[in-house]
């Protein structure tokens, strides 16, 4: 007996030290990496903790407010949000409250009681025949085949639960999204779900897809913050048979949207686009999302709002900090504009074209937190979107494997194995308690400030450091535009931005404008 288990044990070393062999044989005779040729088999070590490395950051390394995208107490929070339990710290703030560009909130002397329920905002314009109650806190566009079945059935779940609004993402209209949960249906550059054989623009289907009565509202998606002035990218491992059919696109090949519009080019054209959907629609609230490129833009499309005669309902600024899918690095670090300069650009541009009271704006990128809501509403918005705060809510552990399909809680894969760990009923119950805790937080900091309407919020109310020792309100560091102040004879500010707008084009124009 000795014997036979010495002889396996003889056998198993003799196997093992044969693919050890063959390993370090390999690795001598390949040619295309440097260190497993000069170190067979060693070598091998270095990309296992390399694979390991963001798992021992972040379990062991990273402090509190050290993660990126989001850090530890923000996570910490959302989860504790989406658990339903209180989300509170103990022993003062981890901040640098005298850091130059921190900002904060000014509270009132006189603050009042919160509201019993929490404000909403109607959308539609006077174009609109099916205005829609907005919540201030809604979920942003992400596709099926980005994420999950589950996960999307899981989002649409929470939303009807708690009544506010989940956009598709440009991926199409899917059977995850019919759980009863409030719908804006994204229409991308490839057209999805709403396209026809060539990849174009489908007035017919458009119209049976958006008639859906959970539909409430439509975004034309012109850009987005992770990747402005590229078309989306889902990965080829993640385009299965059933999404190759939603979106009517090859299986397995990765799927790059376009990287503009073929329905539209121009400013007057889109107008155009949003009053030609909007019809089609049957009067459902339309406008579109971007991340702004230039004054000069903005302008161009307040212009043709005027010459068309018509405006959207709502227009939706994406931070270049925002982002849950696959972008390339140069593009999300270094392409697209910050959201506050974004928000503020829109905001005034509305304003000074007399189109303000016509046009909500809804505000995307990191907001995850009630004083996040409360700064976008105060710098011109009128709504939220979040996208990485409702994946965090669904159990995102920010392990950043988006793109690879091998997201290890099934948020954003469509491997089945994986998927089957996300539980569709907890999932949205945790969505459900995130946005609750979160929209309450925003109007507790709205009636501490001394309002209960976000119309009610001021720039003055908003605050930074410009230096160690010195700070200034949002009123005074930037100039606010005077409702139609550009259509007056001498505005203050921005006339050549509006002299060298056209409705007919975009672009930056003069190289004096350029400059600015």
């Amino acid at each position: 007996m000795a014997n036979k288990k010495l002889k396996k044990r003889t056998w198993a070393a003799i196997g093992a030290a044969a693919a050890v062999s063959g390993v370090a044989v390999r690795d001598l005779l390949q040619k295309k990496n440097a260190v497993l040729r000069n170190y067979p088999v060693l070598g091998h070590a270095r990309y296992q903790l390399e694979k390991i490395r963001p798992m021992i950051q972040q379990y062991f390394i990273e402090r509190d407010w050290d993660g990126r995208p989001f850090d530890k107490t923000t996570r910490d929070l959302i989860n504790a949000r989406a658990d339903g339990k209180k989300a509170e710290e103990a022993f003062g703030t981890l901040a640098e409250v005298n850091e130059v560009g921190f900002e904060w909130m000014v509270h009132s002397m006189n603050p009042l009681e919160p509201p019993q329920t929490p404000p909403r905002v109607e959308i539609g314009g006077p174009d609109c025949k099916q205005p829609y109650s907005m919540s201030l806190l809604n979920i942003s566009a992400m596709s099926f085949g980005s994420l999950s079945g589950n996960a999307i059935t899981a989002l649409n779940k929470g939303a009807r639960m708690g009544n506010f609004a989940h956009d598709t993402g440009e991926g199409g209209f899917t059977p995850y999204h019919q759980q009863g949960g409030d719908l804006i249906l994204e229409v991308g550059t490839g057209y999805f779900g709403v396209r026809d054989q060539n990849g174009t623009f489908d007035p017919e289907r458009f119209r049976d897809v958006s008639s859906n009565e959970q539909i409430k509202a439509v975004e034309i998606k012109l850009s987005q913050g992770a990747k402005p002035g590229l078309g989306g990218v889902l990965p080829g491992p993640k385009v299965t048979k059933e999404i190759a059919e939603i979106r009517g696109i090859p299986e397995g090949v990765k799927c790059v949207s376009p990287p503009g519009h073929s329905a539209f080019k121009t400013p007057t054209e889109l107008i155009e686009f949003i009053a030609k959907t909007r019809e089609l629609s049957g009067g459902k609230p339309t406008g579109y999302k971007l991340c702004v490129t230039s004054v000069d833009d903005v302008l161009a499309m307040c212009k043709a709002m005027i010459e068309v005669g018509t405006a959207p309902d709502f227009i939706v600024v994406d931070g270049a900090e925002g982002g849950t899918g696959a972008a390339p690095v140069e593009f999300e670090t270094h392409m697209g504009m910050p959201l506050t300069q974004g928000l503020m650009i829109v905001h005034n541009a509305l304003v000074g074209a007399g189109l303000r009271d016509k046009v909500k704006i809804g505000a995307s990128g990191k907001i995850a937190e009630g004083n996040a809501i409360v700064k976008r509403l105060i710098q011109g918005a009128d709504f939220t979107n979040s996208a990485r705060g409702m994946m965090l809510a669904l159990g995102c552990i920010q392990s950043l494997r988006c793109a690879e399909g091998t997201c290890p809680v099934g948020v954003a894969t469509q491997n089945p194995r994986l998927e089957r760990g996300l539980d569709v009923d907890v999932k949205a119950n945790r969505v459900y308690n995130f946005h609750q805790a979160t929209v309450a937080q925003a109007v507790k900091i709205m009636a501490s400030m001394g309002v209960t309407r976000p119309e009610d919020l001021s720039p003055a109310m908003l605050r930074r450091n410009v230096s160690p020792d010195n700070n200034d309100s949002f009123a005074r560091l930037f100039t606010w535009l005077e409702p139609g102040e550009l259509l007056s004879d001498s505005p203050r500010m921005w006339k050549e931005h509006w002299a060298n707008a056209s409705s007919s084009r975009y672009g930056l124009g003069n190289a004096t404008t350029a400059r600015a």
